[in-house]
């Protein structure tokens, strides 16, 4: 199935490197114009722009921090600016933060913790829910983990927490939104290699290890969950909404 997004209008969070940079280029190539949020990465979030523009479309970084609701409110209206409105949102943006256990755990990691994975997906979906509406294909999608469902790894405990709150938000806004013909979903990616994310979480021999413990053999790519983001925003998936959908090799069976 080919999908065409030609004249959608996106903003994807956390789109200056790996998942989200995949996920940007990705809607562009389907026909989207994109706008790339960022947090630090203003350098690598000029480059995702020049590779959409590469495709022919409009393309804009705006660096904004996803755990002030200012600068969340600020970077819709930008978005919405320059694209004219706003047709699909993907909240992309998130942090380990550090490997902690609970029985260590300071409240500021907590709240960290929270605000970077949960906190900045309420942020955008609630400032951007007076242009979805308005849009003919208004289509939202979260980023969950494999984590949510399992736990997550040493010291994650939190961070899986806040992602099966991702998870838990998507279901609950899809029912909220339907009723003006907006989707809400999510995606779960697993152990997706070559990331910052397991860079610098993740050692080079327990990436070996997670990788060899994947039914199917590796680990996943950023591209990969780059498809799924585009299938969630397209019209095939037009009647799905508060899903959750798995990109983790077989690592957790339902």
């Amino acid at each position: 199935m080919s999908i065409d997004l030609t004249g959608r209008r996106a903003l994807v969070t956390g789109a200056g490197h790996g998942i989200g940079a995949a996920i940007a280029a990705a809607l562009a190539e389907a026909g989207a114009d994109v706008v790339v949020h960022y947090g630090r990465s203003a350098g690598p979030a000029a480059d995702v722009v020049a590779r959409i523009e590469g495709c022919g479309r409009k393309a804009v970084a705006v660096g904004a921090d996803v755990t002030v609701t200012a600068e969340v409110d600020r970077l819709l209206d930008q978005t919405a600016s320059f694209l004219g409105g706003l047709d699909i949102l993907v909240c992309n943006a998130g942090h380990l933060v550090g490997r902690a256990s609970v029985a260590e755990m300071s409240d500021e990691h907590y709240l960290r913790v929270v605000e970077a994975n949960l906190g900045s997906a309420f942020r955008a979906c609630r400032a951007a829910i007076p242009h979805l509406i308005e849009s003919t294909a208004g289509r939202v999608v979260m980023m969950s983990s494999l984590a949510a469902h399992n736990g997550g790894g040493p010291g994650a405990a939190m961070y899986a927490a806040a992602k099966a709150g991702v998870r838990g938000l998507a279901k609950g806004l899809a029912k909220e939104l339907a009723p003006h013909r907006v989707t809400v979903n999510a995606l779960a990616p697993g152990f997706i290699g070559q990331t910052a994310f397991h860079d610098t979480f993740t050692s080079p021999e327990a990436q070996r290890n997670i990788a060899a413990g994947v039914p199917l053999g590796r680990g996943g790519t950023a591209d990969e969950v780059a498809a799924a983001a585009v299938f969630l925003a397209s019209d095939g998936a037009a009647y799905l909404t508060g899903a959750t959908l798995d990109i983790d090799g077989g690592a957790w069976f339902r």
